[in-house]
């Protein structure tokens, strides 16, 4: 179920749960944050490789694939797509020029091969959960 919370303080300030993405509630936050005015921001949290039931992908590429598509399903949530994405920034864990590889290549097949956003690929040693492999987060305008 979709959740939407509002800041009581800052009525322009959205907080979103699309369905389709598991439930980030009980570890503390949210997939997006979207920003009404002229331009509204859409703030997606870091997206990993889990599905709905937030079971992970059994490797890197799966998890990259099933990230970026849940990209995707909250972009759709917030009236916006891929190719409005402004700036991405990826965690990739023991991050190696394979795996940069594959992270390009399930960007050209979700986003296409034109211009991409600005991008930051930060190796870590870990995320949040045992397994978990990759993280994305965007930032888009709807």
């Amino acid at each position: 179920m979709e959740r939407s919370f509002m800041q009581p303080s800052a009525s322009l300030v959205h907080f979103v749960n699309p369905q389709g993405l598991y439930d980030p509630v009980p570890n503390g936050y949210s997939h997006m944050a979207i920003v009404a005015g002229p331009a509204r921001l859409v703030l997606l949290a870091g997206q990993g490789g889990q599905d709905e039931r937030g079971e992970l992908a059994p490797d890197f590429r799966s998890q990259v694939r099933q990230a970026l598509e849940n990209v995707q399903i909250a972009l759709k949530a917030a009236d916006t797509s891929t190719g409005k994405i402004l700036r991405l920034m990826a965690l990739v864990v023991d991050h190696t020029e394979d795996k940069l590889a594959i992270f390009g290549e399930e960007l050209a097949r979700a986003f296409g091969t034109g211009m991409m956003p600005a991008c930051t690929l930060i190796p870590v040693p870990r995320l949040a959960l045992d397994g978990m492999l990759f993280e994305v987060e965007a930032t888009a305008v709807a």
